[in-house]
């Protein structure tokens, strides 16, 4: 049974990295290039769609319901 992960988990493989920031931060610079030119109305599209690749590749709807719960509790 798998539940949520919310520690950082982010990591490339067969990568070392001195700093285990360094891989969630190579992630959040990805994200920021990819919104790079988007309209505020795009931007949430593309955001929309990428949730929607995500939860369809994790697809345990535990997991997902688990996820759901945690970043309504943040807002």
């Amino acid at each position: 049974m798998s539940t949520l992960i919310t520690r950082p988990n982010f990591g490339e493989p067969g990568r070392r990295d001195r700093h285990a920031f360094s891989p969630g931060d190579d992630f959040y610079e990805a994200l920021i290039e990819t919104h790079r030119d988007l309209d505020d109305e795009r931007s949430q599209m593309l955001n929309a769609r990428l949730v929607l690749l995500l939860a369809n590749h994790i697809g345990d709807l535990r997991v997902l319901r688990e996820a759901l719960a945690a970043a309504r509790q943040g807002v």
